[in-house]
């Protein structure tokens, strides 16, 4: 897919770009809490709830295009497709990466999601990305815990591929909700992005 060299004199986020470009920590993460309600029902009629949010967090990420935006020294550019890159249990009892591009069809999306990460879980490599490309979103299940916060490991301050986290599914009394975190870099990603990447996370949900 293709990616699009941002003029940085016609963008209205530059002065935010340049000023946090500096940063040594310019990394911030915000956690919300989403409603699952739609998704546990539609559990039962066959859909996977983890795929149901990767598509989700994909369909979020795709509706805000500062999130597929990324810099390269002074240079930004916006790539067309972002790729979703998973933590996925292996058999061995570790981890590896699982690599799924977005689809805007769920269903399309859902079987190309069900492979790989099967294909991913069956490997014996970790199949990390080590700066070779940029057109990724990281993502990571902690379904064990119902967090109220958390940031990521992170290599340096011009990393800047956007992470999301999402937690437990609990119960609230007939209401189902997760907590979901997004960690962005602060030269590209405003507090306004990250509320309308929220949004649309939340809106793919309900049409799951």
């Amino acid at each position: 897919m293709a990616e699009h060299i941002v003029d940085i004199h016609a963008w209205p986020r530059a002065a935010q770009f340049h000023f946090f470009r500096g940063y040594a920590r310019p990394h911030y993460a915000t956690t919300s809490r989403l409603d699952i309600t739609r998704l546990i029902t539609r559990n039962g009629q066959g859909v996977s709830p983890y795929r149901a949010c990767l598509f989700a967090i994909g369909a979020g990420i795709h509706a805000v295009p500062e999130l597929c935006m990324r810099f390269r020294g002074d240079q930004v550019l916006r790539h067309d497709m972002i790729t979703l890159s998973m933590t996925v249990p292996t058999q061995a009892g570790s981890f590896a990466y699982g690599y799924v591009p977005f689809d805007p069809d769920f269903a399309a999306f859902d079987a190309e999601a069900a492979h790989l990460i099967a294909k991913a879980a069956a490997g014996q490599a970790l199949d990390a990305n080590a700066g070779q490309r940029d057109d990724l979103a990281y993502l990571s299940c902690m379904p064990w815990l119902d967090y109220t916060s958390i940031n990521n490991a992170l290599p340096g301050p011009d990393d800047c591929i956007p992470r999301v986290t999402w937690g437990k599914f609990t119960d609230q009394g007939g209401r189902w909700d997760m907590a979901m975190t997004i960690e962005v870099h602060h030269a590209l990603v405003d507090g306004a992005q990250v509320g309308a990447f929220i949004a649309a996370v939340q809106a793919a949900l309900n049409a799951v």
